[in-house]
């Protein structure tokens, strides 16, 4: 029925279910209870001010190339930049201009 009113965006039957389940114990809201598991050791404070800094000197640096830097994986260093730094790519599209003749 969910899938009728709401279209594919529905929330799934496992999913209400699930949540009928919390508040059927107790639970008043739908988010996930914290998880234990390894902390970030990427994202230090002192690795976002360092790759801030190397930004800042070169914007044209890749992150390839400050991953190598920081000995840090791609993935550490992409989620710096996007997240914590809430830098993004621009994409420059260069075309040629037409000239037209006055003859024409």
């Amino acid at each position: 029925m969910l899938v009728k009113v709401c279209g594919v965006d529905a929330v799934s039957k496992k999913c209400v279910f699930e949540w009928l389940k919390r508040f059927k114990d107790g639970k008043e809201h739908v988010k996930d209870e914290p998880r234990s598991g390894r902390p970030p050791t990427s994202t230090t404070p002192d690795n976002i001010e360092r790759e801030r800094r190397m930004l800042a000197d070169d914007r044209r640096l890749s992150l390839r190339m400050i991953a190598e830097e920081m000995k840090m994986r791609l993935d550490s260093v992409s989620n710096i930049i996007h997240e914590h730094l809430q830098k993004r790519k621009k994409k420059v599209c260069a075309f040629p201009t037409l000239h037209r003749s006055s003859n024409v």
